[in-house]
């Protein structure tokens, strides 16, 4: 087959299962208690139908913000293939469980390396610029300490190696292959558009921002203020970096500045096993079906259960 490429598309590792998103539709599949592949399609609408999404800096923004909500959907509606009907999570304690995810995650990883940083400045008399290197260091270790962490939890090793699938499965399909279990087996479980990657984008540019704008924020309210209001403007250059590099990994160059965001993913990806493949694959081939205009013999009617995600579900 000759190298293939979707306009565009994406994927995340669910509980038990992957989500695998196109330009237009996005499918789940996710392996049910029993072990059949439960799987879960979605016609997208929104910001994916406007001409924000041709803009740059400003698509990243928006578009990784409708991410948010729609993996939160989609992992509410992997918790509920796992749980059932009886113990059937609310679609709104999800919602409540990720603004508190958020905040925290707002607070651990920019406010807390900035106070750290401008105590450390103020204690030592070291420079306003040794002082933002140092909490560029630390937000990078707070990041990276994070994910060695919750690598080691059970559950999450599962969801790291659906990670690993989603990302062989992807592989294969910009590799020019057809997408079957022997060649998604044999490709790499790294892949430069991953979310962790975006991660240590951020991380980094925000290093070399911060710096920049470092003489302009000398006292703490100003440095804590500073941190909050650019993070919309990072996620937007790190989304256009990602994007730019992942087109350009040919030239050695840019090899070698995204091996860091590579490797990284060392850690938030492990090998699967068939079976997690199986389900990769299945929601790839469903939802590149869909792209291309063709409904899969097996797509039964909407759920009313799920009618608040839009989604039809479908046992293979």
């Amino acid at each position: 087959m000759t190298k293939q490429n979707l306009p565009s598309y994406g994927g995340q590792a669910l509980i038990e299962g992957v989500l695998m998103r196109g330009s237009k539709h996005v499918v789940a599949s996710m392996r049910a208690p029993d072990g059949h592949i439960e799987v879960v399609h979605e016609e997208l609408g929104g910001i994916y139908k406007t001409r924000i999404r041709d803009i740059p800096f400003l698509r990243g923004l928006l578009i990784l913000w409708d991410s948010l909500g729609l993996g939160l959907r989609f992992l509410t509606v992997s918790a509920n293939v796992q749980t059932g009907e009886d113990e059937k999570i609310e679609s709104h304690e999800m919602v409540l469980t990720m603004i508190v995810s958020l905040a925290i995650s707002v607070l651990l990883f920019f406010i807390a390396p900035a106070a750290v940083a401008q105590w450390i400045e103020g204690a030592t008399g070291i420079s306003n610029l040794f002082g933002n290197i140092i909490e560029g260091f630390l937000r990078l270790a707070i990041v990276l300490g994070y994910m060695v962490i919750v690598s080691k939890m059970e559950e999450i090793k599962r969801v790291f190696r659906y990670h690993g699938a989603e990302h062989k499965t992807i592989n294969a399909f910009d590799s020019g292959l057809e997408v079957t279990l022997d060649n998604v087996r044999a490709q790499s479980r790294l892949h430069p558009r991953c979310g962790t990657a975006f991660m240590v984008t951020v991380v980094f540019i925000s290093i070399f921002l911060f710096i920049l704008i470092g003489p302009l924020t000398p006292t703490l309210v100003s440095r804590l203020v500073s941190r909050v209001l650019l993070i919309p403007v990072i996620s937007g250059i790190s989304y256009e970096y990602i994007r730019w590099s992942a087109k350009h990994l040919e030239n050695p160059f840019v090899k070698v500045l995204y091996y860091p965001n590579l490797a990284v993913q060392k850690i938030t990806t492990a090998e699967p096993d068939d079976s997690m493949i199986e389900c990769a694959i299945n929601s790839f081939t469903t939802m590149l079906a869909y792209e291309n205009g063709e409904v899969p013999e097996k797509a039964a009617e909407p759920d009313p259960k799920e009618e608040s995600f839009s989604a039809e579900k479908m046992t293979p």
